[in-house]
């Protein structure tokens, strides 16, 4: 239906539980979001500052386009396999003083809302958005768990930022965060979460994080450095149609780990000319636990031999092959690996002047005409995807060299692990060869200093509730036996065991070593080599961000239950397992010794008590 009226308009979800409101006050558009009668998100602005047309203060209110949607699609790396996404929407339409339109575009689910800005006369009308005022205004007293965004051009080799922070954890909100504050970011007011992320990047936007002012519950969209740009590029978004979604999901623990609304809102697949290439599944790896001495010819060939005796489908090759072992040998390597039903996957420098790291190959993707020549040698070669690495933040010409990457790689055949680089934002949907993306400190920050290691259990715990919640995420988990470096791990190996069921990725690379499964026991080596590659459905069984996390995972008729306890000291956890109708269950957990597991069969037809040792974990496998 069509109306017009300046009044304030609601708009709810399927299930009425989410109310959003929408008006203009004094003619600036706001909108506020209540759950089941509670306000979240209290009155807050809306509105783009565009260099062809004010569209945040003297607007009117034309019309009101109302409907409801619906739509169903399939994913190999995210917590579901088969996805309904259902809505309410309303467009609501604008004109600014000078007679330019502008829609907001709300849509409202079960599990929280999304929205974006639209601009009928954008795309090449070469227009640049100059500023944002999207607002998320919480109670004062809500709790937030927030990770900062480094500086642009700071840290090793000048490599961030890279999404590689801890998150602050329940924490009055009101803390500043310099660069302000990167996605998911999760909040907690009164007894309802609400975790906010963007979504639907297609080159036209840059990147952005959450803001406030010190002692302010008020979050603002904020833009990136002007540096954060690719080579002599520009940093601010020009000719948007529509902006990326703002998107808040709403509810308890159970709706934030459960929602796939960061996927929902994303835009469809793009044609891939080859869709067979896109298979899920893990891969072995030298460089997480050997470093760059582990780079040579007969080291690869151990690990292309571990992912065969684990039934992995890849062996990530990493830094300097080029020159360590050259394009020759890694034909040769690629060949090995097809016999054994082994992939290879090869890394490459992003290059650009953002940061001076001297790792190779680099410089060979800088363009279309050079990426163009580098992917069909390497899909001539048999080789099955790229691991890209050291990017240089959020600009909206940095966002175009991601998708331009992405499009490329998809007409050859390739699939992608971004490295060292933002949160895909929905982007595995979009372009479903993407597998995995970093955007974490992950485990390869345990293997580089004591603090990482000292920390580990803790953040872990906090990654299925922010980071890992809607995108794949390549934390590199799963060290089992030791960390061949001075490092001392303080997880137990039943920890570094349930991270492979815990986290999400569409390529799983895994940090062990030949050598390190040499100490586990065969039950276990059998579990990892018959773990599913992809999930069907999804359940939150227990935990808090930060202190511990039970997640409950479907494959045809198993269920995989994997837990972790983000403490040092232990605690217990009951599991109904007759809510999964199984009727054989397996549990493996921590044993007596340290770097020990053990076995047992439990009743699938009565609750599972299971106590997790500090900084321990578990698996379930019900059939």
């Amino acid at each position: 239906m069509l109306a017009v009226c300046a009044n304030a308009q609601t708009v709810s979800s399927p299930d009425k539980n989410i109310t959003v409101n929408f008006s203009l006050k004094a003619g600036k558009p706001v909108y506020s979001v209540s759950y089941k009668g509670t306000p979240v998100i209290l009155q807050s602005a809306l509105g783009i500052a565009q260099s062809n047309g004010n569209f945040y203060s003297g607007l009117k209110l034309r019309g009101i386009k109302n409907s409801l949607g619906g739509q169903m699609y399939t994913m190999v790396n995210a917590k579901k396999h088969h996805i309904t996404y259902n809505f309410s929407q309303f467009i609501y339409k604008l004109t600014n003083q000078t007679g330019k339109q502008m829609d907001v575009i709300f849509q409202v689910s079960n599990d929280g809302v999304a929205f974006r800005y639209y601009f009928p006369d954008g795309g090449k009308n070469g227009a640049v958005i100059n500023k944002e005022y999207t607002e998320y205004r919480f109670a004062r007293s809500t709790k937030t768990w927030l990770q900062p965004k480094a500086d642009a051009q700071s840290g090793w080799e000048k490599s961030n930022p890279s999404y590689e922070e801890y998150y602050e954890q329940d924490v009055k909100a009101g803390n500043y965060a310099k660069n302000g504050w990167i996605y998911p970011a999760l909040f907690k007011s009164g007894n309802t979460w609400a975790l906010i992320t963007e979504a639907g990047m297609d080159g036209s936007y840059c990147g952005t994080t959450l803001k406030n002012n010190s002692l302010s519950s008020t979050y603002h969209i904020n833009f990136p450095n002007k540096i954060e740009v690719f080579t002599g590029q520009d940093a601010l978004p020009k000719n948007v149609v529509y902006t990326p979604w703002r998107v808040i999901a709403i509810g308890g623990l159970k709706t934030i780990v459960e929602s796939t609304l960061g996927t929902d809102v994303a835009a469809h697949n793009i044609s891939l000319p080859d869709k067979s290439i896109v298979k899920p599944g893990k891969a072995a790896w030298s460089w997480i636990t050997s470093k760059d001495d582990s780079i040579t010819y007969t080291e690869q060939i151990r690990y292309v031999d571990l992912a065969a005796k684990m039934k992995w489908q890849y062996c990530l090759v990493d830094v300097n092959w080029d020159s360590k072992i050259g394009y020759d040998k890694i034909k040769q390597l690629a060949d090995y690996g097809a016999t054994k039903n082994v992939g290879i996957i090869l890394w490459y420098n992003s290059a650009g002047d953002w940061n001076t790291v001297k790792y190779q190959p680099k410089d060979k993707l800088l363009t279309h005409e050079s990426r163009d020549k580098e992917f069909a040698r390497l899909h001539k070669m048999g080789i099955k995807g790229v691991k890209i690495d050291f990017f240089g933040g959020d600009g909206r010409s940095m966002i175009q060299y991601y998708v331009d990457i992405l499009k490329d790689a998809a007409t050859h055949g390739l699939l992608v692990n971004f490295h060292g680089a933002t949160l895909p934002r929905g982007w595995a949907r979009t372009y479903s060869h993407l597998m995995t993306t970093e955007a974490v400190k992950g485990f390869e920050m345990v293997t580089f200093e004591q603090v990482g290691a000292d920390k580990q259990a803790n953040h872990c715990a906090m990654l299925p509730f922010t980071r890992n919640a809607f995108d794949p995420m390549d934390f590199t988990p799963m060290n089992l036996y030791k960390i061949n470096t001075h490092v001392k791990r303080k997880t137990t190996s039943a920890f570094e065991l349930a991270t492979s069921v815990l986290f999400l990725s569409g390529i799983q690379h895994y940090a062990e070593s030949p050598e390190g499964m040499t100490h586990v026991p065969d039950y276990v080596v059998s579990f990892l080599q018959t773990l599913p590659n992809y999930w069907d459905d999804v359940r939150f069984v227990d935990g808090y961000p930060g202190k511990s996390v039970v997640i409950a995972r479907q494959s045809g008729k198993k269920w995989y239950i994997a837990g972790i306890n983000g403490e040092n000291e232990g605690k217990e956890v009951t599991i109904n397992l007759k809510d999964f109708k199984t009727t054989k269950a397996k549990l493996i957990t921590d044993g007596a010794e340290p770097l020990s597991f053990t076995q047992s069969d439990v009743p699938a037809d009565q609750p599972a008590k299971i106590t997790m040792k500090g900084n321990g974990g578990f698996v379930l496998v019900l059939e």
